[in-house]
């Protein structure tokens, strides 16, 4: 299957914050990071910063509960709260 070319990237970086899961998190966050890269200036990378800013935080709390130590079966595929 051929993929399209992304035409809006704020509209990709929306939709890796509301898909990613524990597993995909790394490849989304650094996918999310390039195509924020894209963005012409300032003014249209500041309309990213909540989806970069909950990718961030999931990636950060699914860290933390992945380390040596600490249980992550009562957590496993729950997403962190999504900031409003």
């Amino acid at each position: 299957m051929k993929l399209l070319p992304v035409l809006d990237p704020l509209a990709e970086i929306r939709r890796l914050y509301f898909t990613t899961t524990r597993a995909t998190i790394e490849q989304d966050f650094a996918k999310a990071l390039e195509l924020l890269k894209t963005m012409p200036n300032e003014e249209v990378r500041s309309r990213a910063t909540v989806f970069m800013h909950g990718l961030a935080q999931m990636r950060a709390d699914w860290n933390r509960r992945d380390s040596p130590g600490k249980s992550v079966a009562s957590n496993r595929g729950r997403k962190p709260p999504r900031p409003e």
